[in-house]
């Protein structure tokens, strides 16, 4: 069994007499590997959220989207994914590199399944997957300590309309948001912002 549960989990079990469930599904569906499953689901996935704490236990949580495939297994314990350009606040993956700490909650809103993969997380700006993400800043690889589904039975069906006009992709150039431009934010973005420049397309989304 893992060590999933604290105390207050154990809390809310005893209340409401799931302290038995939960130690089935521990048993049963909570793992630390890859499986061929979670490959598929992880590899297909064009979007995540991703769930961290800062060093005094406040949490913080983000979306974080791509092409098919941007979130990459690299063996049966690590998956992969790029950050792109942001707003620059960093809240998650400064959250990252100060505890180490990620839980990430894929949904396939058609198929109306979801899997949750939590581990811990290390970022290198020279990570060999640099060469195969377009304008990403830095490579984000997350070793896994509990991967297991959820039950789906909330999950909205929905159907993809269009993606995001600004995932990076190879040779194309990848328009900067309208927001960039405001006079309130352009005399304070950091010299190399792709909205420095004027020749880029601009968006508001």
């Amino acid at each position: 069994m893992s060590d999933i549960y604290q105390d207050g989990h154990r809390r809310l079990q005893e209340e409401f007499d799931t302290r038995r469930l939960a130690g089935r599904l521990d048993e049963e569906i909570v793992h630390d590997t890859i499986t061929p499953e979670d490959r598929a689901v992880i590899e297909r996935a064009d979007m995540f959220f991703l769930a961290t704490v800062d060093p005094r236990g406040r949490a913080n949580c983000s979306y974080k989207g791509g092409e098919p495939g941007f979130v990459r297994v690299v063996d049966d314990r690590t998956i992969a994914f790029p950050n792109y350009d942001g707003n620059g606040m960093y809240l998650s993956m400064g959250n990252l590199l100060a505890t180490t700490e990620a839980g990430l909650l894929f949904i396939d809103f058609e198929t109306q399944r979801r899997m949750r993969l939590n581990g811990e997380a290390t970022i290198d700006r020279r990570d060999p997957l640099m060469a195969e993400h377009p304008e990403a800043q830095f490579i984000v690889r997350v070793r896994a300590r509990e991967i297991f589904p959820n039950c789906p039975r909330y999950i909205h069906k929905m159907k993809l309309v269009e993606r995001s006009r600004f995932v990076p992709r190879a040779a194309r150039e990848t328009p900067v948001p309208a927001w960039k431009k405001g006079d309130w934010v352009c005399d304070v973005l950091p010299a190399g912002d792709p909205a420095r420049d004027a020749t880029r397309p601009v968006l508001d989304r």
